[in-house]
């Protein structure tokens, strides 16, 4: 496990924090956030909720009940809003991105356009457009910057759902720069903890790992264990988000990330440890590994937001274990 340090003192630090000013009165306005009944979402809906959001100024559309990929839906969706946060995503892990390219990349096109286009139709005030860090080129220099997200085709296995992703940034400034629509885009990294998708068919590697290790007697991992990844606390990821929709005023997106570069094996080992596994571990090396390096540069967040991280991995991951083992264990060992 890699830290990278941070680019400035503590006396920057307070002064740039001093000179912030805040984007949005959370007393005052409606809030819709798309995806909100999600995994990320709730912890958004709780944020807005700690800021003095009131429940009947907070807005989040089912996809039960507003197909965003429709206009009209879209439009109803974000009527009347003065900030929407766009987090609304299809999303799975390396296996279901695989299997299923096109409707990956269909419906978070499609999703994205309408969404955007509803919010410039119905003059909202503020928009944050979450991105992914799965935009970035495959081999994008690491730590990451903002600056490479165009410099390449991002990792095979999951094109598809990068280049949505990486559009999603381009319509929010195209908008921006046509119609004056305030859109602001954040690239948070890999998010996980309490509430995640524990899905087999669906989930990202931490709670894929988790249930394998309470479930199944021998652990057989994707890969070759190298890749690194830029495991993100949920807690981290939501303040951030919520941090920009408060301070960030201009068209180049942001990461939302940590000092951590974690690889794959290390994860394995952490995982294997905090859950008490007993069984054989092998990685598979005929499956991919996905993208071989993907570390972050927060230097942006920390200096346009006052973003700072409050959770390391190891933290979050017990964290995420315990809470697995209490609602879906029922509290067993």
């Amino acid at each position: 496990m890699r830290s990278m340090a941070c680019s400035l003192s503590k006396p920057e630090k307070k002064a740039r924090l001093a000179g912030m000013t805040h984007l949005v009165d959370w007393n005052k306005g409606t809030v819709c956030v798309t995806g909100g009944a999600g995994f990320i979402g709730q912890y958004l809906q709780k944020g807005l909720v700690a800021r003095g959001v009131e429940p009947n100024r907070l807005r989040v559309p089912r996809s039960r009940d507003h197909d965003l990929t429709v206009l009209e839906n879209a439009r109803r969706a974000v009527s009347g809003c003065d900030l929407v946060i766009h987090a609304a995503a299809v999303v799975g892990g390396i296996h279901y991105n695989q299997n299923f390219p096109g409707e990956v990349f269909y419906r978070n096109t499609l999703l994205n356009a309408q969404v955007l286009e509803a919010c410039r139709l119905e003059q909202v005030g503020r928009v944050v457009c979450v991105s992914s860090a799965c935009a970035y080129p495959l081999k994008a220099p690491v730590p990451i910057r903002e600056d490479s997200l165009f410099e390449g085709e991002p990792e095979p296995t999951n094109a598809p759902y990068g280049f949505a992703k990486r559009m999603l940034v381009v319509q929010a400034q195209a908008y921006r720069r046509q119609y004056g629509l305030n859109a602001v885009s954040v690239i948070p990294f890999n998010a996980f903890g309490p509430g995640d998708d524990f899905d087999p068919k669906t989930s990202h590697v931490i709670p894929a790992l988790i249930r394998k290790c309470f479930e199944e007697k021998e652990l057989i991992v994707w890969g070759d264990g190298s890749p690194t990844r830029n495991f993100l606390y949920v807690e981290d990821f939501a303040e951030g988000i919520l941090l920009a929709a408060e301070k960030l005023d201009r068209p180049e997106p942001v990461n939302i990330g940590t000092d951590e570069e974690t690889s794959i094996r290390e994860l394995v080992e952490h995982v294997v440890r905090e859950t008490g596994f007993k069984g054989a571990v092998s990685f598979d090396t005929s499956k991919p590994n996905g993208q071989p390096k993907r570390g972050a540069d927060i230097t942006r967040a920390r200096e346009w937001l006052g973003y700072e991280p409050k959770h390391t991995f190891v933290e979050g991951l017990r964290k995420t274990i315990a809470w697995y083992r209490e609602t879906q264990l029922g509290g067993k060992k």
